[in-house]
């Protein structure tokens, strides 16, 4: 019989169980939704127990899809949505207050608090990050400052903090396990990159009990045994990784200089730069791309933070279609975007910009702009971000970039895979099977028990669907990025500090 690995991917907008055969092909899946709620202006909040309910779903779904039992797997990868903060009661092992999304701003004070006091360049040296309300740092900070039972519950070491990784540890285990992955912790502010170890004097300044964290392990290695009164078996959970993480190891990024970009709610660009940290000049994020064995390897990414979220917001927000998929025609049935830019900048702006205060704006509107033009500009919208972090990244690493491995909903769109090749300049890379994220993971998990030996096999299973080559000249390129770079301007500092 195959063996088969489980890769429990839990994201922002859904969560899913992919079974993966050895040949690296799925065998079963399963998907459920997941709801995020607005309780204020610019905050993002998710319900832990549906993320942990809707998990659940799913593995038994996959399961029986497939005929098999937990019995049958030979390693569980989890993958997941990085910094959006969970705290829970470590004797009851219930969430005090709703997940803090990492979409969420409600700490944008604070860091304009630290950066005032030049705090930010401690943060930037040791944990590779920009002082930002996207990290998990701050958010557990406004959670022990503004929920009631929280610093009661630490100070009597009962109170757990951890990344959605760490909550479905907790909870695959039966409240064993409290640890999170070294590519999660590094995400969330507090941990220095260079030690591999949580930073105490960031967690002084924060005021973050160390005890409330979780142990940090490897990426690939037999991290628990999943609680066989759960899903009728046990198998151990053995690869981990953030969700951007997990699908450059999906891509095959063995290499340094090597690429990804994930079109998914956000947009997240990363590049492996080898086992050396590579310090940013660009605004993008030093940040750990896995651990296997003691082997550290690091990577730079951009994060972009709206991207398929933009393209739910017409559909639902404007209800300029029905279905995303319709979103490939309406946008060829111009032959441009008619000087139109849309900057999705509703939660703020991301890498290379950070800028929290901005807003989402649509420019360059005349009598003839229809549909066609704003949902072109949308999906346009997308690739000019990825393109200013890819050109971040090629400018900090010296190194040039020879193409871009894509995955993601949003990959499946052609004329978005088009329109990437040409404003880049380079060959655009479609792998056979979107799902990356899951497989990185499903990958991490079977080297770790001898599904697959090394890298080198791994690579080979990585497949092509379809190369998108760019068809316009650099100086027209040139002159859409400065049209873009125009609208981005008037979409800054939008919100009064």
């Amino acid at each position: 019989m195959f063996k088969i690995v489980m890769a429990l991917d839990q994201g922002t907008t859904s969560s899913r169980t992919i079974l993966f055969s050895e040949k690296g092909e799925i065998v079963s899946e399963a998907n459920a939704p997941l709801a995020c709620s607005y309780p204020q202006s610019g905050w993002v909040e998710q319900d832990p127990q549906e993320i942990w309910a809707s998990q659940s779903q799913t593995i038994q779904e996959a399961l029986k899809k497939a005929a098999l039992t937990m019995k049958d797997i030979a390693a569980v990868g989890i993958t997941n949505q990085r910094e959006s903060t969970i705290a829970w009661n470590r004797n009851t092992g219930e969430a005090i207050a709703p997940a803090i999304n990492w979409q969420c701003r409600r700490t944008a004070d604070f860091c304009e608090e630290l950066k005032a006091e030049g705090f930010d360049r401690v943060l930037r040296n040791r944990t590779g990050l920009v002082t930002d309300p996207y990290f998990s740092g701050t958010k557990m900070r406004w959670i022990l400052d503004n929920v009631p039972q929280a610093r009661e519950l630490a100070e009597q070491q009962n109170l757990c903090f951890g990344t959605v990784d760490s909550w479905l540890i907790w909870q695959l285990t039966g409240g064993k396990v409290h640890a999170t992955e070294i590519s999660n912790a590094s995400r969330t502010m507090v941990f220095n990159i260079d030690a591999c170890a949580w930073d105490d004097e960031i967690l002084s300044r924060f005021g973050i009990p160390r005890e409330t964290l979780p142990e940090v392990r490897p990426s690939s290695g037999i991290l628990a045994e999943i609680d066989p009164e759960l899903f009728g078996g046990s198998a151990p959970i053995a690869g981990v990784a953030g969700d951007q993480q997990a699908a450059l190891f999906g891509q095959a990024c063995f290499e340094t200089g090597m690429a990804k970009n994930t079109y998914g709610t956000g947009c997240f660009m990363i590049s492996n730069t080898g086992t050396e940290p590579v310090q940013s000049n660009h605004g993008l994020l030093t940040t750990i791309a896995w651990q296997i064995d003691s082997e550290v390897t690091y990577a730079l990414e951009g994060s972009v933070f709206i991207a398929g979220a933009l393209v739910q917001w017409l559909r639902d927000g404007l209800q300029l279609f029905e279905d995303a998929s319709e979103t490939q025609a309406i946008a060829e049935s111009v032959a441009d975007s008619g000087g139109v830019f849309v900057v999705p900048a509703f939660v703020g702006l991301g890498a290379p910009h950070w800028d929290p205060y901005a807003r989402g704006t649509i420019v360059g509107l005349n009598r003839d702009t229809n549909r066609g033009h704003i949902v072109r500009a949308s999906l346009e919208a997308i690739a000019f971000q990825s393109a200013e972090v890819l050109r971040s990244i090629a400018n900090d690493t010296g190194q040039e970039i020879r193409e871009l491995r894509i995955d993601g909903g949003a990959a499946a769109n052609d004329f978005l895979c088009r329109f990437q090749a040409d404003i880049l300049g380079m060959q655009v890379r479609r792998p056979k099977i979107l799902e990356t994220t899951a497989m990185g993971a499903a990958f991490l998990a079977g080297l770790a028990v001898g599904v697959w030996q090394d890298q080198a096999q791994i690579s080979k299973l990585w497949q092509q669907e379809k190369m998108f080559a760019p068809r316009i000249s650099g100086e027209e390129s040139a002159h859409l990025m400065e049209g873009w770079g125009r609208a981005v301007e008037r979409a800054k500092g939008w919100i009064v500090k």
